[in-house]
């Protein structure tokens, strides 16, 4: 049996998502941005992100406050802290 990779590139509609697997918690972590961009079809997917942010914040939400973050690989090879959440949170 092939032992899972702790991160991962994900493809939605020929669209990338970044993901991470915890082993110990057992479970899929995205990247917010990525996924922001599919299901908007934006290129600026972080200041939507940004802007959604304040918004929620702004509400009395407190999502942004259960939202993770990992360092993921960007497009230029290189490491940088991003926004994820798993599943649950996702659909939510």
């Amino acid at each position: 049996m092939k032992a899972k990779s702790s991160a991962e590139i994900k493809l939605f509609e020929q669209q990338r998502v970044r993901t991470h697997w915890d082993e110990i918690a057992e479970k899929w972590y995205f990247s917010i941005i990525d996924v922001i961009e599919i299901l908007t079809g934006t290129d600026r997917g972080r200041k939507y992100w940004s802007d959604l942010k304040t918004k929620l914040k702004k509400e009395g939400s407190e999502l942004s406050e259960k939202i993770g973050q990992l360092k993921l690989q960007s497009s230029d090879g290189k490491f940088y802290k991003t926004d994820v959440a798993d599943t649950e949170q996702l659909l939510r």
